[in-house]
């Protein structure tokens, strides 16, 4: 009787565990997808209000604080190294930086999973030019009360929450070049 309660048990532990990842990997091949991101998950920042400040520091070691760059126009976006919209997103932003870098306009990347490791070995892989910074303990994720991925805020020279863009499909960008060359002409 013994052994049978012992087997029973792990055998219910084994399927418990096995469950428990099979609703992981949905969730990532969900999220990685696109299918989940837009609609059920949102960055839920005030439009018309200034921007909650942070300092988070880079992947070169730099720290970089949002109240110090009032004067740019910033895309701020929130992304995963698991999320395939996000690395199907990072080329493009980096060609949107490169190309209004010199109009005040900047983007930062912020690598929600509070590690170097894989957001460095994304950028290695994509040549990203623009900073990436990395949400150690998700504080600033829980401040911009985020929870789309990819997420992107766009915030005025003076330091106004002006665009927010949830998930990320081909053409997306078209949105993106709109908003940010009207805050340029501001």
């Amino acid at each position: 009787m013994t052994n049978r309660k012992t087997s029973l048990s792990g055998f219910i532990s084994t399927a418990a565990t096995q469950a428990g990842q099979l609703t992981v990997l949905a969730g990532v091949f969900l999220m990685s997808t696109g299918l989940f991101s837009a609609n059920a998950w949102a960055a839920n920042v005030p439009i018309s209000e200034n921007a909650p400040d942070f300092t988070l520091k880079t992947l070169e070691g730099s720290n970089l604080r949002l109240e110090e760059h009032r004067g740019e126009v910033l895309l701020i976006n929130f992304w995963a190294s698991w999320c395939g919209p996000c690395r199907q997103e990072m080329p493009i932003l980096d060609r949107l930086h490169e190309r209004y870098e010199d109009t005040g306009f900047a983007v930062w990347g912020i690598n929600v999973e509070g590690e170097e490791a894989p957001a460095q070995k994304l950028v290695d892989k994509t040549k990203v030019t623009f900073p990436v910074l990395i949400d150690e303990g998700q504080a600033v994720s829980e401040l911009y009360d985020l929870e789309a991925m990819p997420s992107t805020v766009v915030v005025d020279r003076d330091g106004v929450v002006r665009y927010i863009h949830r998930g990320y499909k081909p053409g997306d960008e078209a949105k993106y070049v709109e908003v940010v060359k009207k805050l340029i002409r501001e």
